[in-house]
């Protein structure tokens, strides 16, 4: 009598995946480490898509310098108020333009299903956050350097300080912006919503900043509120350096916040990212 043969080992059938195997259509497990190359890449991608779009680089170059220059001549029987407020306004212009560019730039990549693509790609969102704050940084770096040297050097702006601490300033201040505009750019559907989001982001801190008038003079609840406020420590800093000709304490303080609050909210800007699959 023979003995039952040994039933044969399963073998999945061809059109069953191994549990171990990653499904072609499954996204890719998120990269968790930082990579500068990375970081890099996604910077040239939007770099070379600003490239493409002349409106949008001269809203970034020129509108600063076109304000500051009105300014100015609206001030020309008084220099001396143009060097007070023109000073705080060096940070502040870069702050609006690249709070709105980088803010519609980001949400166009939302909506049309480019970020969510990149996204099923190994590149992990502190790239991608990385990347955009890159690319639009080196934007912020040319546009503050114009604005400080047209003010500075051709429409007369008086500081004490050094040019280039004012120039530091308005840089931070830009890429605080573009931080901003990063982390609105989640909470938008469209282009137009994102733009309504400058009411309720700038404008208070533009009231409130001590631009107007100083933040002691306010009422004791708008100056709580204004000390929260990062464009707060951008006019600070400004002031710092129109009076001072040396770095002040005040000064290294008002621009470790400035960064600080940019960090932060870049951080908070990679948590908004969210990968979907469909």
């Amino acid at each position: 009598m023979s003995t039952p043969a040994a039933p044969a080992p399963h073998q999945p059938s061809p059109h069953q995946s191994s549990p171990h195997q990653q499904s072609p259509l499954s996204p890719v497990a998120p990269t968790r480490a930082l990579s500068p190359t990375r970081t890099t890449a996604t910077a040239a991608r939007v770099l070379r898509q600003l490239a493409h779009d002349p409106r949008t680089i001269a809203l970034l170059m020129l509108i600063p310098c076109v304000m500051l220059l009105l300014l100015r001549y609206v001030f020309d029987g008084s220099p001396r108020t143009f060097d007070t407020i023109g000073a705080s306004l060096l940070g502040i212009f870069p702050l609006i333009t690249m709070f709105l560019v980088t803010s519609i730039a980001t949400l166009r990549e939302r909506t049309s299903g480019t970020l969510e693509r990149l996204l099923a790609m190994p590149l992990g969102k502190g790239d991608l956050i990385a990347g955009y704050a890159l690319a639009f940084g080196a934007l912020a770096i040319v546009q503050s350097a114009l604005a400080t040297g047209l003010a500075v050097w051709f429409l007369g702006l008086d500081v004490t300080g050094s040019p280039w601490l004012l120039l530091l300033v308005a840089l931070l201040d830009a890429l605080l912006g573009t931080a901003l505009g990063l982390f609105v750019s989640a909470f938008a559907a469209s282009e137009f919503q994102a733009v309504q989001f400058m009411p309720a982001v700038i404008f208070p801190q533009l009231l409130l900043c001590g631009l107007f008038t100083p933040r002691t003079d306010m009422h004791p609840a708008l100056e709580a509120i204004s000390d929260v406020l990062p464009m707060s420590y951008a006019v600070d800093g400004m002031n710092e350096v129109l009076r001072h000709t040396d770095m002040t304490t005040a000064f290294v303080r008002d621009t470790l916040i400035v960064a600080g609050c940019a960090l932060l909210v870049l951080t908070l800007g990679a948590a908004t990212l969210k990968r979907r699959t469909h």
